[in-house]
């Protein structure tokens, strides 16, 4: 495994291993050059629209405030202490996708999105941790970053932001356009803009237990299957009206034990869970699609991609696609997993594939889920 500059001329192995859910890494020139990927115009565009996540925050007297989108108006680009923030980012922008799965060394069912921050001069969000591994790209501008890994996580109340009532930092830098700076899961830190300048936030998911024991139970109450209605053939008269009987709880805790799962329940569960798209992603698919011939021969020539939006995962024989899972055999397995490891799959590769895999292909092509290179 090579080493990358975005880490600092480390190797991913090496960041995983020393810095990964553990420590903070500081990375000098992690993309030499780095220019915005958007302008500031088209970032405010995106935060008018219904279906894009955004937030402006804003500060004033020591008073914090926070909007949400869709954001009609914004303050002057000359008025300091405000934020915009706008969150997938990636799914609206081929170079802001194309940013974001470099960072594919962890795997694409933990990566969560790519969210720009404008701010302008002396704004911030406020001392904060969050709940997940980030790294904060610097894009324009200079940001003066504050961090420390205090233990003491109390919350000013009253707030609409999740500010930290007792933030010590221990280190501090100023990043600048291509630095960038990765933190673990809660760990404290405060960013504040010198002058005008835009971050891109890098983000992972980290679902709570309790919210994925939840989704579970949901998703295994399709599947349980427990035949009968209770019954009391013998039973006796009661005692004491109000009272359960010992052998009406017998017997349901007796029926319910019979509910049972396995590591490929989990799989299917796990698979079609990370791959759900969020609640804002709405797929389009061409307004003039090709005919099934058609499509095949320009698939032959141009290949496949996934569509920016569309996020698929496998695991052993099951394939997941946007929140759908299919078992597959060994031959279309070969086919799927180059298409969710690349993200394509050229016309050589097509050439392998079944006719169940071409006619799932034609599908997602008519869903808007990939596209043709």
């Amino acid at each position: 495994m090579k080493k990358l500059p975005l880490l600092g001329n480390i190797t991913p192995a090496e960041f995983l291993r020393d810095y990964w859910h553990k420590k903070p890494l500081l990375i000098r020139g992690a993309i030499p050059g780095f220019k915005p990927l958007l302008k500031f115009e088209k970032l405010a565009e995106m935060a008018r629209q219904n279906h894009v996540e955004s937030r402006l925050v804003t500060q004033k007297d020591g008073n914090w405030d926070m909007q949400h989108g869709p954001l009609a108006e914004l303050p002057a680009r000359t008025e300091p202490n405000w934020t915009m923030l706008v969150q997938g980012v990636n799914l609206y922008d081929e170079r802001a996708d194309e940013l974001l799965r470099q960072f594919r060394f962890v795997p694409d069912a933990r990566l969560d999105d790519l969210m720009v921050s404008f701010a302008t001069d002396g704004a911030g969000v406020g001392p904060h941790y969050d709940s997940y591994d980030v790294f904060l790209l610097q894009a324009h501008g200079k940001r003066r970053w504050k961090i420390g890994s205090q233990q003491d996580l109390t919350l000013v109340e009253g707030l609409p932001l999740k500010i930290l009532a007792n933030f010590k930092p221990e280190e501090e830098f100023v990043l600048e356009p291509g630095d960038m700076l990765y933190l673990p899961p809660h760990y404290a830190h405060d960013g504040i803009a010198e002058g005008e300048c835009m971050t891109y936030s890098i983000g992972f998911r980290s679902p709570s237990f309790q919210e994925l024991g939840e989704a579970f139970l949901q998703f295994m109450a399709d599947s349980i299957d427990l035949p009968g209605r209770y019954g009391d053939p013998e039973l006796k008269p009661a005692k004491n009206p109000a009272e359960i009987p010992r052998d009406m709880l017998d017997t349901v805790t007796e029926e319910l034990n019979k509910v049972r799962w396995d590591q490929e329940d989990v799989t299917v569960f796990l698979g079609e869970t990370m791959s759900e798209p969020k609640h804002n992603v709405f797929f389009t698919g061409p307004a003039k699609p090709l005919t099934v011939g058609r499509f095949m021969e320009s698939a032959a020539k141009r290949g496949i991609k996934l569509s920016s939006k569309s996020l698929m995962l496998y695991r052993g024989k099951h394939v997941f696609i946007n929140g759908e899972s299919f078992a597959v055999g060994r031959a279309d397995k070969v086919v799927l997993d180059v298409l969710a490891n690349e993200r394509r799959i050229d016309g050589a590769v097509l050439d392998k594939a079944t006719d169940d895999v071409l006619e799932a292909l034609y599908t997602w092509y008519q869903d808007g889920w990939v596209e043709l290179g």
